[in-house]
């Protein structure tokens, strides 16, 4: 990206002109429209949406970070029911999704979250089980308290301490869903790895796998249809923080990096 050229980012918006049979005017598409009032992009790479459902929806629980939630807790994490599953940035747009499927799955559900509102909103709305606050510290007294039974299946949105911390918890075969790095996004030099790896990797016959939602795609109306009817049915909440003006996305932004969002945090130009 060049100075002076729109931001980068993904985006929903509704075509006003069209000069392909694959669009109208009126319908709702994806796609990396940027950080502007309009876009022109080749049809190739924009998706058409379902005008049912509301915009908020349709970037969120519906959107790519429902379906990284799915896809990353069911296909890489596996989790059974009984098992304890910890989500990192569990109040985040990602996490508070993942953390919710897991609860709907059987399992015992830890989420870390920063600060004690969070994590009352994750246990008091959310439905997790408890909720550990990385800010307070003590993250390993209060993980091993949270999680007695050890850890199943960790959905790591953070990397970083956290990830260390829970990598000595990890039950045998436990599974390892890396998802995203955010606390070393806004490092000038990234953290060393995590210690314990390969040692713990092996001796706990653990899978610590990375994914990348799109790997997941050719399966995407199955997911969709699965999380619209638990949305529906009030058996998940696709929690959005949403910010007006585009003139507010650079703060919005920020916003996001310093945590102070709950679930999927949206920027609405009009």
């Amino acid at each position: 990206m060049l100075p002076g050229e729109p931001m980068h980012g993904f985006a929903l918006g509704e075509v006003i002109e069209s000069r392909t049979p694959q669009f109208a005017p009126g319908d709702l598409v994806e796609g990396m429209l940027g950080w502007q009032d309009f876009a022109v992009l080749p049809a190739g790479e924009l998706s058409k949406r379902d005008r049912r459902y509301a915009p908020e929806l349709l970037l969120g629980g519906l959107g790519v970070t429902g379906l990284t939630a799915y896809f990353g807790l069911k296909e890489i994490g596996q989790p059974k029911a009984g098992e304890t599953v910890v989500v990192s940035a569990a109040a985040g747009a990602v996490g508070s999704v993942a953390g919710q499927i897991a609860r709907l799955l059987g399992c015992r559900v830890v989420g870390i979250a920063g600060g004690a509102e969070k994590g009352a909103w994750l246990t008091g709305r959310l439905g997790f089980d408890a909720a550990v606050d990385y800010k307070a510290g003590g993250l390993r007294q209060s993980l091993k308290a949270a999680c007695p039974q050890g850890i199943d299946v960790y959905f790591d949105n953070v990397g970083g301490e956290t990830l260390q911390t829970v990598l000595f918890q990890m039950n045998m075969k436990g599974r390892i869903v890396c998802c995203g790095n955010l606390s070393q996004y806004n490092e000038e030099k990234p953290g060393p790895g995590p210690m314990g790896v390969p040692g713990l990797l092996v001796v706990k016959r653990l899978r610590m796998e990375g994914f990348i939602v799109m790997d997941f795609y050719a399966r995407r109306a199955e997911a969709e249809a699965e999380l619209a009817a638990w949305i529906a049915a009030g058996r998940i909440e696709a929690a959005a923080d949403v910010v007006d003006g585009l003139e507010n996305a650079p703060q919005a932004l920020a916003d996001m990096f310093a945590g102070r969002n709950r679930g999927k945090l949206m920027v609405r130009i009009a």
